[in-house]
């Protein structure tokens, strides 16, 4: 009989830490920094998003977007794939409400 109680210890802290880790998860999933992307706003193409650029052009132009195309604005929670980011969006706010595990909000809002 000492050997039944044994297990049930080990299971509980076994849960217990799974819990913690998930919970771990879902904490740094909602972070207020969301990933971002420097891109030209002025170069979207409908099958690939816009371009990235090298983020110097967003800290020179303070991320306000250029005319001309002259600066890069951040662009955030966008997929990235061979050099240009989509689905995604301009507005800091709404990139954070998009959610991940356990956040609000959904994938669909773009910018």
């Amino acid at each position: 009989m000492g050997q039944t109680g044994q297990p049930r210890r080990w299971r509980s802290s076994t849960v217990i830490l799974g819990g913690m880790g998930l919970l771990a998860t879902a904490l740094t999933s909602c972070g207020s920094e969301p990933d971002r992307r420097c891109v030209d706003p002025n170069s979207y193409d409908v099958s690939k998003g816009y371009k990235v650029l090298d983020s110097k052009a967003c800290k020179d132009n303070k991320g306000g977007g250029g005319a001309g195309g002259a600066g890069g604005r951040w662009y955030y929670g966008a997929d990235r794939t061979n050099g240009y980011a989509d689905r995604g969006t301009f507005t800091k706010s709404q990139a954070v409400n998009r959610g991940g595990f356990g956040c609000s909000g959904s994938h669909s809002v773009g910018g």
